[in-house]
C-alpha cells in the first residue's frame, strides 16, 4: 500500500490555513497537518479591521493592486494575475460567505463580523481533511534529504519535486526531506514543508537553518508619537484630507495624502499608517525621531490659502480670528493652529499684520511637528522585512534553494499599507503555495 503525500504547514494564522485548505482540496490523498504554536488559531484575524477583518480591497488589476506593496510589489505582480481580490471574493462566496466594498474600498464580510471568516477557514480545514495541531511549538526543522545541504544555494540546482500522477500517494524519496522537530520532543516527517509564521521569529528561525536569508524584520504600519501637549488636548479630531511629508536627514522624502486621526499619543489615521509603512526602514534607522510636515489644506495651493484668508480679513474686519476662521477645519483645530502661529485669541481679522497672516499660511499649509517615536496599531500590526524574496520562485512560492519548502505570507519580506493588502498577499501566496505542493507539474526554479 503507497504512502500518502506528507504535507505540513507551520503558522495557524490566514496564510497557513488557506495554504493547508488549498493543497488539501486539490489532493485529497494528501495528509496535510498544520501546526499552530498558541491554543487560538487565527488570533490576527480575529481582531482585524477592529474585529470585522478586512478580508481584502476592492482594487482587481493586479498593476494596480502592487502599488500598495512598499515591499514586495515587483515579485507580487505575476502572483496577482493567478490569484486576486475578485478570486479571494469568489472563493468565500463558494462556502457560503459574502463580501461587501465600502466606500473607501475596503472589503468586509457582510456580517462585520470577524468571526465568520474564522469559522468558514476552520470548518473548510476540517471538512478538506486538514489536521489541525494546536499548540504545537516548532523548534527546529531539518531537511533529511540525502546531498542537500552540499548543493543548497546553488541557482537553478533543482526542479520542483511535485509529484507526478503516479506519486500523488507516495512520494520519491525513500524517506521524507524534512523532519520537523516539536517543543515537546516529537519529531515529525513530511514530503513538503510550508512556513506561515508571520512575523513569528520561529519561522526566520528555520527559514534560517534551512539556508534562506532574512531581511531584518522591522515594524510597519504604527502611529505616531508626538510630544506637544497642545495638539495632544484635540485628541478625537479628525481631518478628511491631509498631505504629510517625513524628513529624516539623510533620506529622501516621504510623502503620502489621506485621512488623519489626532490621538492622545500624536497622530495615527490612514495618512500616518501609509507613511509609516512606506517609511519603515527610513524611521527604524532614526529610531523613530524625525520632522514632519502637514499641510492641513492640501487641496489648495499655499497661494490659494493666503487669498482665502486675506478674503476673510476684508469680509469679517472685527471678528476674532480664533473665532472665525476663513478654512475648512474643526474649529478646535482651527484654534490650535492660529495659536501655533502666535496670534492671541483676542486679536481680530482686521488687526493680522503680514507677518502674522505669513505664519498662519505656514501653520497651515507646512506645519512643522516632531515625531519622537512609534506607537501602534492594534488591529492591523504589520513586520517588514522576512525571508529574502530572491531565493523563492514566486510561480510556486517554494524556496529556490531548498526543494519541497514553501512560503506564504508575512514571513517573506513582503507587507502592504492598511486596507485589507497584507490578507490579500497572504489568500495569494498561500493559495499558490497549496497548489504548488501537490501539483503535477514541474515548475524550473529560476
Amino acid at each position: 500500500m503507497t504512502k500518502p503525500l506528507q504535507i505540513v504547514v507551520v503558522g495557524g494564522g490566514a496564510a497557513g490555513f488557506f495554504g493547508a485548505i488549498a493543497a488539501a482540496k486539490a489532493n485529497p490523498y494528501a495528509h496535510v497537518i498544520l501546526l499552530e504554536a498558541s491554543h487560538q488559531p487565527l488570533a490576527k484575524v480575529r481582531i482585524s479591521g477592529g474585529g470585522r477583518c478586512n478580508v481584502t480591497h476592492a482594487c482587481f488589476d493586479p498593476k494596480e493592486l502592487i502599488k500598495n506593496y512598499p515591499r514586495g510589489a515587483k515579485a507580487l505582480l505575476g502572483a496577482f494575475t493567478r490569484f486576486q481580490p475578485k478570486d479571494t471574493i469568489a472563493w468565500f462566496a463558494s462556502y457560503g460567505v459574502h463580501l461587501k466594498t465600502e466606500a473607501d474600498g475596503r472589503i468586509f464580510p457582510t456580517t462585520d463580523n470577524s468571526e465568520t471568516i474564522v469559522n468558514c477557514l476552520m470548518n473548510t480545514a476540517k471538512a478538506a481533511g486538514v489536521e489541525l495541531r494546536t499548540g504545537a511549538v516548532v523548534v527546529a526543522a531539518v531537511t533529511t534529504r540525502v546531498g542537500e545541504r552540499e548543493r543548497v544555494g546553488k541557482k537553478n540546482s533543482f526542479l520542483s519535486h511535485s509529484p507526478t500522477p503516479e506519486l500523488l500517494h507516495c512520494p520519491t524519496a525513500p524517506l521524507p526531506p524534512f523532519e520537523m522537530i516539536l517543543k515537546s520532543g516529537e519529531k515529525l516527517l513530511c514530503d513538503r514543508l510550508l512556513l506561515a509564521t508571520g512575523s513569528n521569529p520561529v519561522g526566520y528561525k528555520i527559514a534560517k537553518q534551512l539556508g534562506h536569508t532574512i531581511e531584518q524584520p522591522v515594524p510597519s504600519l504604527f502611529t505616531f508619537n508626538i510630544r506637544d501637549e497642545k495638539l495632544r488636548k484635540l485628541a478625537g479630531v479628525s481631518v478628511n484630507s491631509v498631505k504629510l511629508r517625513l524628513i529624516v536627514p539623510g533620506h529622501s522624502q516621504l510623502e503620502q495624502t489621506g485621512p488623519l486621526l489626532i490621538t492622545h499619543w500624536g497622530l495615527s489615521g490612514p495618512a500616518v499608517l501609509k507613511l509609516s509603512a512606506w517609511g519603515a526602514r527610513v524611521l527604524h534607522s532614526s529610531n523613530y525621531q524625525a520632522s514632519l510636515l502637514i499641510n492641513w489644506l492640501c487641496h489648495f495651493k499655499q497661494e490659494e490659502v493666503r487669498q482665502q484668508l486675506l478674503a476673510v480679513k476684508i469680509d469679517s474686519p472685527k471678528r476674532l480670528i480664533a473665532s472665525h476662521s476663513g478654512v475648512n477645519l474643526p474649529h478646535r483645530l482651527w484654534q490650535h493652529i492660529v495659536d501655533r502661529a502666535g496670534i492671541s485669541s483676542d486679536n481680530r481679522w482686521a488687526e493680522l499684520s503680514n507677518k502674522s497672516l505669513n505664519k498662519l499660511v505656514q501653520e497651515l499649509t507646512q506645519g512643522n511637528y516632531f515625531i519622537n517615536g512609534k506607537g501602534v496599531f492594534k488591529e492591523e500590526f504589520v513586520t517588514c522585512g522576512g525571508v529574502n524574496l530572491k531565493e523563492i520562485n514566486f510561480k510556486s512560492m517554494e524556496s529556490k534553494l531548498v526543494p519541497g519548502l514553501y512560503f506564504a505570507g508575512e514571513i517573506m519580506d513582503i507587507d502592504g499599507i492598511t486596507g485589507g493588502f497584507n490578507f490579500q498577499s497572504a489568500w495569494t501566496t498561500a493559495y499558490l503555495a497549496g497548489l504548488a505542493m501537490v501539483s503535477q507539474e514541474v515548475i524550473n526554479n529560476n
